[in-house]
């Protein structure tokens, strides 16, 4: 076997606490990996991926330090260089993708002007020469207009491209070692499975040692040679991706496994209630867009409905409209043809026109809590604001009705005095729900709420969902790009493309084949538990997406 070309060894981070007291937050991580192979770091978060990750770069975030061990990159400890020459490393040998290209890139300049820009400005390549280097990784990434996409500002491209571009911006330097934190994390499936294809490729031709974080055992079977199970800062286990999912021995392992976004063996969904005389809510032939006139079509012909006590899935591509009907439907946006019915009763399209029963009827969890939620607000005035505007609830009454809705969240009562930023992901979004559940609504509109979350908390998340309506009736619209989740949680759905619904009905028939060929799209591109399914996976998509047009 060759030499590895990096090697952790006995590494530890630390942080200390406000008296002073130091404590671990990783502990004792060894692994080694190979030129042109790729070691999976997962677990929940706070695990300690990307603490481990960014420590291999000789970086810690404030608060933390580097107490022991060795990162050992081609024979150089990366731990006892200076800053000078980390800063010759990073960005050079050393690159780095991370989970959110949209927030990584600058709005302001061009792609090629970013994608170019180290290899320019540490002088290892003639601009010249780097933009010939930039169109050629374009090409490789499949990237539409290989010669031309670089002139192009980030908005101007999707999501999935802006995420392979930022891979083109990490291999631009032929990097020795790779970090990917959680690259596809927010990319709906289809688009999931060109990415991973395109960064197995790339690290294969390149030779290049990577570590890829994530939560997610069903993307780590598809690309990681090796993998590495973390639980508080330790391994609870570590070895070959096949000996991994095929038998794990490790509880906490197997947990994750069970919790994978992948499609069950049979969908069982609950039978649709389909005997209601008038649903909750009524889509009818709503059209809508964007611009001064609506001219930039998002929604056409839009009919569907929500009946009480239900979960009704809307799932699709990034850009497929899901998120724009759920606005709409809520009042934040108009229609340009068509109206929505709330019990039989015409809503106005706007929030403004709407009675103040009207809006307490709907409430919205949007996707990112952190953003979602105020951070220099606590959780007591977040969680207490729509129960005194909606239910006429003095300060006092909302004190005490906070206490209940947290128990009712699983989440602690003394939270109420805390700000969102001291809550993790998962806490967060159970904030998020409760802050809806606050106005005692009837029907909550969950745009994409388990995205972000590790597997194990976002099985939770559902959890919660399904017992809060049993409990209390509540019915959901659940937007998502992921097929596995919602297939586990939907009585009825609805498949949407390029602003349509191009399918729709209870849960098991719409995705029991033979069914649209752009669902069996959306089917074929779920991960599966092994290790060949990418491969595989990419030509039949390719197959698919040129039958679809």
């Amino acid at each position: 076997m060759t030499e590895p070309l990096l090697k952790v060894r006995n590494f530890d981070v630390s942080v200390r606490d406000k008296k002073g007291h130091e404590f671990k937050i990783v502990d004792g991580i060894s692994f080694d990996v190979q030129p042109g192979e790729v070691i999976a770091l997962i677990g929940e978060s706070g695990s300690g991926k990307t603490t481990i990750s960014l420590g291999c770069m000789g970086y810690t975030r404030p608060g933390c330090h580097i107490t022991s061990g060795s990162v050992t990159l081609e024979g150089q400890n990366v731990l006892e260089q200076s800053l000078a020459d980390l800063q010759k490393l990073r960005g050079n040998d050393i690159t780095y993708v991370a989970q959110s290209a949209a927030a990584s890139f600058n709005s302001a300049m061009t792609i090629d002007a970013q994608v170019t820009e180290i290899p320019v400005i540490t002088g290892s390549m003639t601009r010249p020469d780097a933009l010939a280097k930039a169109a050629k990784l374009y090409a490789a990434l499949e990237l539409p207009d290989p010669e031309t996409i670089g002139s192009r500002y980030p908005h101007q491209v999707s999501g999935g491209q802006l995420q392979r571009l930022m891979a083109a911006m990490a291999m631009i330097s032929d990097p020795r070692f790779l970090i990917l934190d959680e690259p596809t994390t927010a990319l709906d499936v289809t688009t999931q499975i060109e990415v991973l294809a395109s960064f197995k490729k790339l690290i294969k031709d390149n030779g290049t040692a990577a570590i890829y974080v994530t939560h997610d055992l069903s993307l780590v079977a598809q690309i990681a040679d090796h993998i590495l199970v973390l639980k508080d800062g330790k391994m609870v286990e570590y070895g070959a991706t096949e000996q991994i999912i095929s038998d794990p021995q490790h509880d906490y392992t197997k947990a994750l496994m069970a919790a994978a976004h992948v499609m069950p063996d049979e969908i069982h969904a609950p039978p649709a209630n389909t005997s209601v005389e008038v649903p909750l809510l009524e889509v009818r032939n709503v059209t809508a867009g964007y611009g001064p006139k609506q001219e930039a079509i998002a929604l056409k012909d839009i009919n569907m409905t929500i009946n009480a006590g239900e979960t009704v899935g809307v799932i699709g591509e990034s850009g497929s409209g899901k998120t724009t009907l759920g606005r709409l439907i809520s009042g934040l946006m108009n229609a340009r043809e068509g109206n929505v019915f709330l019990d039989g009763k015409q809503l106005a399209q706007s929030v403004s026109g709407r009675s103040h029963g009207e809006l307490q009827q709907i409430q919205f969890a949007f996707q990112m809590a952190d953003v979602a939620l105020n951070p220099r607000h606590r959780l007591n005035k977040i969680l207490s604001r729509p129960m005194m505007f909606y239910r006429d609830m003095s300060q006092k009454e909302a004190d005490r009705e906070v206490a209940r809705l947290l128990e009712r969240v699983d989440l602690p009562t003394d939270f109420a005095k805390r700000f969102p930023p001291e809550l993790s992901g998962g806490q967060r979004q159970r904030v998020n729900l409760a802050r809806a559940l606050a106005a005692e609504p009837r029907l909550i509109i969950c745009d994409e709420i388990t995205s972000a979350l590790d597997t194990i908390v976002a099985q939770q998340i559902l959890d919660l969902l399904e017992s809060l309506q049993d409990e209390l009736g509540l019915s959901y619209m659940f937007i998502t790009h992921d097929i596995a989740t919602v297939s586990k949680i939907s009585e009825r759905i609805a498949v949407m493309r390029l602003g349509e619904i191009v399918a729709q009905g209870p849960v098991d028939e719409v995705l029991t084949p033979p069914c649209h060929d752009y669902t069996q799209l959306l089917l074929n591109s779920v991960p599966e538990m092994r290790t060949d399914w990418l491969d595989e996976a990419v030509i039949e998509r390719r197959k698919l997406v040129a039958a679809l047009g």
